[in-house]
This record gives C-alpha cells, structure tokens and sequence, in this order.
C-alpha cells in the first residue's frame, strides 16, 4: 500500500495548500493534487486549481464532498450552481459536474472507495 502524507500522522493543511497552489500556478494544466490519504474505504486528495481554471464535466463516485479551504469555486451539474467560498462544504451531486476555481483555490475531495 503507498504511504500518503496523513496515512498516519496528522499533516498541516495550509503547508501542502501553499505548495500545491505553486505547483498549480505554474503547470500547464494549471491544477495540482496530492493524495493526502487513501486505503481500501476512503481517499482525501487536495487539489489547488489555479485561478480561473477548471475541472472538466465529469462524473464522481456516489459518495463525494469537496471543502473548499481557501479560494472561491463555483460548482456546476445539470442547470445547477453552487458557488463555493473557503470554508465551504457540500456533497457532489451523483451526475456529470465540473468545478470551476474563480481565483486560486485549494479544496479537499473526499470519496468513498468501493
């Protein structure tokens, strides 16, 4: 099993945040994200998006939260939005979605692995 950075000690979220938002800003992709804990039940992966860019229309597994922790997103599905602040927390909607970041923005994907 790989080891990831919370696997089994508690890490300092601003520290991968600052890192991953310049890993972001200066990717062509202009995303970054690192698997903080992962195993057999759950992962946790943070992704920094950096502003004005966006992840694609895609689909989640069933169980899925995004908390945003710093920045603003707006998240998208269907002819829904919900604009996302830091300190925001929401459950992904179980359909094609995308998510995209306003200015640069850091968030914690939680999915349920099955």
């Amino acid at each position: 099993m790989t080891e990831h950075a919370a696997q089994h000690a508690a890490v300092r979220l601003s520290d991968h945040a600052a890192e991953l938002l310049d890993e972001a800003r200066e990717s062509p992709a202009r995303r970054a994200a690192r698997t903080l804990i992962g195993g057999s039940a759950q992962r946790v992966t943070m992704i920094a998006l950096a502003g004005s860019s966006e992840l694609s229309e895609h689909l989640s597994p069933a169980a899925a939260s995004l908390q945003v922790l710093t920045g603003d997103a707006l998240l998208t599905a269907g002819d829904k939005e919900w604009p996302l602040a830091a300190g925001s927390l929401i459950a992904i909607p179980h359909q094609r979605h995308a998510l995209r970041a306003i200015n640069d923005t850091v968030f914690l994907l939680t999915v349920s692995v099955d």
